[in-house]
């Protein structure tokens, strides 16, 4: 699977461009400011439904500008995909797979699998639990949307049993039967994403590891542990022993929707004990164990997108991906750096087809 076109309107900084690619390498080079991370972020745009950099959709849009459109052309099981992505200030942001409409984003995910690696990932490190379990769950949702939907509909319970909390504490009242069906509702679907966290970092963590030894030159050992209340108790009991601080925060303050993920280095957190390089070193290896793991599992080469790494890498880090282009672990790459002579000196040492764009 590759994109072989891709043509942006009205996006961030872009008025109108197309570009067409090479089915290996594609490398955007230029000064800082120029542009070449967005044409990444338009790439993620079409497969997951979303920017990458940017929650808030409308600030996409280029100043000046009422809507944008992204618009790809991808080769998948031999067939054109075409995916369109738009949106319009005041209006629904809107997503098409060869015209057709998604009524739900999330019915998308998953079918052009892909995976980024950026300097902003460092925010895995530095922000707080929420941004690593959307990394666990955006990786078991590009292969189970069953998953995706039990989300979905997990967070919907929460927020609605939250409501009912702040009914309470605003009218001075407490109706548990209320209460307990949605406690009932969030123990099933609790126990399921649960369940298959659990086992999806059962198979991730071996890989992650594998790919930190080749990185790092086995210079140390790193951990990525899960850490739940689910492991001590279920959802139910949880709910009830901690009635009365939720009725007090009127919040849900316990369930799976407070899990981690946790980054050690000999088991002490990354966060505070490595060092900048033991950090780069260990957000590589686990996107390039999330690329591993989602081509394994749904048998395709994902699109990678490599943004800005080789400003940040060293030349034995840097041999090491080399290495495995070469072995043709990958399939398409993007690549942006602001060095157009040193991305070009890189990507000559793989043997693979490239092209350059000057922007």
């Amino acid at each position: 699977m590759f994109l072989k076109r891709l043509s942006v309107l009205n996006y961030k900084n872009f008025s109108d461009a197309t570009f067409e690619f090479d089915t290996k390498i594609n490398c955007f080079v230029g000064k800082n400011g120029i542009g070449k991370t967005n044409i990444l972020d338009a790439v993620y745009h079409l497969a997951i439904g979303k920017s990458y950099f940017n929650p808030l959709a409308v600030q996409n849009i280029k100043h000046g500008e009422d809507f944008f459109v992204v618009d790809g052309e991808f080769e998948k099981n031999n067939r054109t995909e075409q995916i369109l992505c738009s949106l319009k200030k005041g209006q629904k942001k809107m997503l098409k797979r060869n015209g057709k409409l998604y009524e739900k984003f999330s019915d998308h995910v998953g079918f052009i699998p892909l995976v980024i690696i950026s300097p902003a990932d460092r925010d895995l490190i530095i922000e707080g639990s929420e941004t690593r379990r959307k990394f666990i769950d955006s990786v078991i949702s590009q292969l189970d949307s069953s998953y995706l939907q039990q989300l979905i509909q997990y967070h919907k319970i929460v927020s609605q049993r939250n409501a009912l909390l702040k009914y309470f504490a605003l009218n001075h009242v407490f109706e548990k039967d209320t209460l307990s069906i949605y406690n009932e509702q969030l123990e099933a679907l609790g126990q399921v994403i649960f369940e298959k966290r659990k086992a999806f970092l059962a198979d991730f963590v071996p890989i992650f590891n594998a790919y930190h030894q080749t990185i790092s030159d086995s210079a140390e050992t790193v951990q990525l542990v899960y850490q739940s209340d689910l492991f001590e108790k279920d959802t139910l009991t949880l709910l009830e022993e901690n009635l009365s601080k939720d009725r007090a925060l009127q919040y849900t303050s316990v369930g799976i929707h407070k899990d981690d993920l946790s980054f050690e280095i000999d088991h002490f957190p990354i966060k505070k004990f490595g060092s900048q390089g033991q950090q780069k070193s260990f957000l590589i290896a686990l996107k390039l164990a999330q690329f591993d793991f989602v081509k394994k599992q749904s048998g395709e080469k994902p699109i990678l997108l490599f943004d800005d790494i080789f400003d940040k890498l060293d030349e034995f880090r840097v041999s090491k991906i080399v290495e495995m282009v070469n072995n043709d672990e990958f399939g398409q790459l993007f690549i942006s750096d602001t060095h157009p002579e040193r991305t070009e000196n890189i990507v000559k040492t793989t043997h693979q087809s490239y092209k350059i764009f000057n922007l």
